[in-house]
Parts: structure tokens; sequence; C-alpha cells
């Protein structure tokens, strides 16, 4: 049986549902979908909070870290109250401010090899949201494994990248087949980072996961999207499965 929208939901699903491409149909496959968002701060705040507004119906959250002062320069699902308060709490105390009418499951403590196939799982749709090197390269090999769609994104100093996965297209490895190292690729909490910078990926990130499920438009597959601030240049990288990658050569 198709989901029925009361009438404050059809008010605020409006200018979606408007949408001669997303329709009601289109707000229905968001209203059952379940997206896990792996992060809770740069650009995991704009990703839950347009995926929350969006109607999508189950949220995770998932992070280890509680919130510090220096982190409202550019998280902003969170705010001066919340400091020294666990990140998904924080989160799903503001995602269900924003929309009552959506579920938002937590998850504490770290991802790893251990737990991550058993969390991921239960959702549609996975977006990295991290600052850990490690936590991409977990999440592309478990996730690429299980055949489970998912959007990676990074971001230090003024430049952001995006990339999203589904089976059968090119993976994070295919691209960048080690992880790189702090000198490569150094912490924004030794370089700095434009707090603005995490919101447009996150943005990107979130405007993927409500493409994949409502079916609509061409996702970032076998492209790499950059977004350099300084310039406010966007390019976009053509990429081929490497049939040799590790993790996705031979599906």
């Amino acid at each position: 049986m198709e989901y029925s929208f009361s009438d404050k939901e059809l008010e605020r699903y409006s200018r979606n549902i408007l949408l001669k491409e997303l329709g009601p149909q289109g707000q229905r496959r968001l209203h059952d979908g379940k997206v896990l968002v792996i992060g809770a701060g740069g650009l995991g705040s704009p990703n839950l909070l347009y995926l929350a507004a969006a109607g999508v119906g189950t949220i995770g959250v998932a992070d280890k870290d509680v919130i510090d002062l220096s982190n409202l320069q550019r998280q902003v699902i969170h705010d001066t109250s919340s400091v020294g308060e666990k990140k998904t709490e924080s989160a799903r105390r503001r995602l269900l401010a924003l929309n009552p009418d959506i579920s938002v499951r937590t998850h504490e403590g770290s991802i790893s090899k251990d737990n991550i196939a058993d969390i991921v799982q239960d959702y549609d749709f996975v977006i990295e949201a991290t600052d850990q090197s490690s936590i991409k390269y977990l999440v592309n090999d478990v996730c690429t494994h299980l055949g489970k769609p998912f959007c990676i994104g990074g971001v230090v100093r003024f430049r952001g990248q995006v990339m999203t996965y589904v089976p059968g297209s090119s993976c994070y490895r295919c691209i960048f087949p080690h992880p790189a190292t702090d000198l490569e690729v150094p912490p924004s909490s030794k370089v700095g980072i434009l707090g603005a910078v995490p919101g447009v990926i996150g943005c990107i990130q979130a405007t993927e996961a409500i493409k994949y499920l409502s079916g609509i438009g061409d996702l970032l597959t076998n492209r790499l999207l950059t977004f350099d601030a300084l310039t406010m240049q966007f390019n976009t990288l053509e990429l081929s499965r490497n049939s040799e990658c590790p993790v996705c050569g031979n599906k």
C-alpha cells in the first residue's frame, strides 16, 4: 500500500512535489528511503539537514566524537549550547526539530571493519562525510563488496571533491588506489578550512542521495567533481573502472 501524506506533509514537501521530475511518487520514495550519514561534522551537517528537510524517512547518523567550540565554524547542525555533547545526539535533536515526521537512528562509537557491514546493510544509500582517509576506504571497500550505493566527499582548505558509486561503476580505489598520507593531504586542524566549503560539497552529496532514492537525474558515477572556492570553479573528471582494481575489478 502506498504511503498517504497528511495535509501538513503535502504542504511541507509542496516544492518537491511541484517538480515534475520528482512529483508525489518521488516524494514517496524519499519517505520510504533510508540513508546513513557517516560523520556529523562539516560535511555531515548539510547532508543531514537537507536529507531531513527533503523528507527522507529514515536517517542514520554515525559519529564517535563530541562537539568542541572549533567545530562550530563549519558544523552548522550543532550550536554553542551543544559543546561537549555527543555529535550524534546533537544532530538527532536538530533533525527532529526540523522535521518531526522522520526517523533518526544514531550509531555512536567508531566505525570499524568489525561493525560497518552490520550497520550499512539496513540502509539504501551511504554517505561518507568524515575527514578520515581510513574511513573513506573502509566505506568504499565494504559497500562495494555488498553492492551498496554510496557517495564520498572530501574537503581541505578551499577545495572539495565528491563522487558517487553504484554497482558496476568505478569505485574510490579506481581513482585513488592507496590512502593519502597526512603530508599529501594534511588535516584541517593543521592547515585550516573555509567553513562554507564543506557546506557546498555536503549539499552536493545530499543531492546525490535524494536523486538516487527518487530515481531522477544523472548521478556522479564514473565522474569526480572538484570544487575550488578561491577561483569558484567546478571541474568534472571522467573516470573509468580499473579492471585490476582489487575491490571492484572483478565485479
